[in-house]
């Protein structure tokens, strides 16, 4: 990945305390993972910021190098990476999801 789509990535996530890289915007998701994290998000009232990574190639194949992680979306909390839709969804379960949000925008 250049610099320039690295640096893109980090100002998006250091600028958003809960960042989803998605494909579509929340308020018209375009796949099922991503619809299912914010529905997931909005349930739980938390404010979160978008980015359509079917507007940006270059940003799409990048968050997947700079997070380690093959899949979309992708969800920042206050720069941490917390992963994707079956991780969201697990979490949110256990209710361990709520519990970390809160503590961490809390901070």
């Amino acid at each position: 990945m250049d610099n320039l789509t690295k640096d893109k990535i980090q100002k998006l996530i250091d600028g958003n305390p809960v960042m989803v890289f998605m494909k579509g915007t929340k308020l018209m998701p375009q796949c099922g993972f991503s619809n299912n994290v914010v529905q997931i998000l909005n349930s739980l009232g938390v404010e979160f910021s978008t980015f359509d990574v079917l507007s940006d190639y270059e940003v799409r194949e990048g968050i997947k190098e700079y997070s380690d992680w093959p899949t979309i979306p992708q969800v920042y909390l206050k720069g941490e990476f917390l992963g994707g839709s079956d991780i969201l969804i697990e979490m949110y379960n256990t209710g361990s999801l709520k519990e970390k949000i809160e503590i961490e925008l809390a901070s």
